[in-house]
């Protein structure tokens, strides 16, 4: 199905799709942000705190961090881990600032001895920080939370550079591709030739979206973006977990569609696991799609798979006739949330 600058302006009210084609823009100045950068020694031990759109950001860093010795925990909730100490940083992010289950853990933190820094535009989460002297950054939004991910990612790695183990020139290589993608995949190309329409002109009933270690955050993101853009169902698996359990419920004839999201340099046995996945989906029939990372530093695949991902999601959506912006189910719970918090 063709589409057209026409059809962007009609379904996508807020113009979602325009900030998407300024994320390498964005991305190159909030890595040169002026925000103070944080000055903590001895950090063995990284929290990330955030759901929805922050809480992708922080599964970017857990892959970062994933072959050094720091440890890392992932919150999406309300609990800290029952480890922190002293020699832990608790980073807590929340795009609106408004975030129950963030405060909730932020709340919680300062009344233990790890340090903190937030992150956020705004909201009860700076002025929490403001009465209590917390480290806080203030980061402004475009339009809604998962619109802000290269201005947050890019801002939060400058800030936290002393601390987070990566060089800056796999930073600016993960910037160069963004500008590449964008050639590729903004609303200016709106042609076959675009990866991220074809991708979602392909993607029909529930998708499930089967990825290797490291990948997982790309994963997650894709997930959360057709979920909240496309209004749709949508799955993920490991692929190596995968093959010992979900693999089976393909036995069965099924409307949902596998996508495969592949690292150019996955583990040579997962590469292995692939091309056995891909065979028994040939001899069973099954039509698929695979999607495989640019050749590059973590940090350059995984945003660079989130940009073309994102944005099949708000192809997807338009294509549909739906509005990629508003989260009406979200803003329910969030309403219902703040009422019973206040009863």
């Amino acid at each position: 199905m063709s589409l057209s600058l026409s059809d962007l302006d009609r379904f996508d009210s807020h113009k979602m799709h325009e900030i998407y084609d300024k994320w390498p823009d964005i991305a190159e100045k909030n890595y040169r942000t002026e925000l103070g950068q944080v000055n903590f020694d001895n950090i063995k031990h990284l929290v990330f705190a955030g759901m929805g759109g922050s809480g992708a950001l922080h599964d970017i860093f857990a892959a970062i961090l994933s072959k050094t010795d720091v440890h890392v925990s992932i919150v999406k909730g309300y609990h800290l881990p029952s480890t922190i100490n002293s020699d832990t940083l608790v980073v807590t992010t929340s795009v609106s600032g408004n975030t129950t289950e963030t405060l909730t853990v932020l709340d919680s933190s300062r009344r233990s001895k790890c340090k903190i820094i937030a992150f956020s535009s705004g909201g009860k989460m700076q002025d929490y920080c403001s009465r209590y002297k917390i480290e806080h950054r203030n980061i402004p939004m475009y339009l809604n939370p998962r619109s802000s991910f290269t201005s947050y990612l890019f801002s939060m790695i400058r800030v936290l550079e002393p601390i987070i183990p990566i060089k800056k020139q796999d930073v600016l290589e993960s910037i160069n591709e963004l500008k590449k993608h964008k050639k590729k995949i903004s609303s200016d190309n709106l042609s076959k030739d675009n990866p991220a329409l074809d991708l979602a002109n392909w993607i029909k009933d529930i998708p499930i979206i089967y990825y290797p270690w490291g990948l997982q955050a790309a994963a997650v993101r894709f997930k959360n973006s057709l979920q909240e853009n496309a209004k749709m169902h949508a799955m993920i698996e490991d692929i190596i977990e995968a093959s010992h359990n979900g693999i089976v419920a393909w036995e069965k004839e099924s409307r949902i569609k596998p996508i495969l999201i592949r690292g150019h340099d996955d583990y040579i046995k997962t590469k292995e696991r692939w091309n056995i996945i891909k065979e028994y989906f040939d001899h069973k029939a099954i039509e698929y799609k695979e999607i495989c990372s640019i050749e590059g530093g973590i940090l350059a695949k995984i945003v660079s798979l989130i940009y073309l991902l994102d944005y099949s999601s708000i192809y997807l959506s338009v294509i549909s006739g739906i509005d990629p912006n508003p989260v009406t189910a979200i803003d329910f719970i969030k309403n219902r949330t703040s009422n019973a918090n206040h009863g």
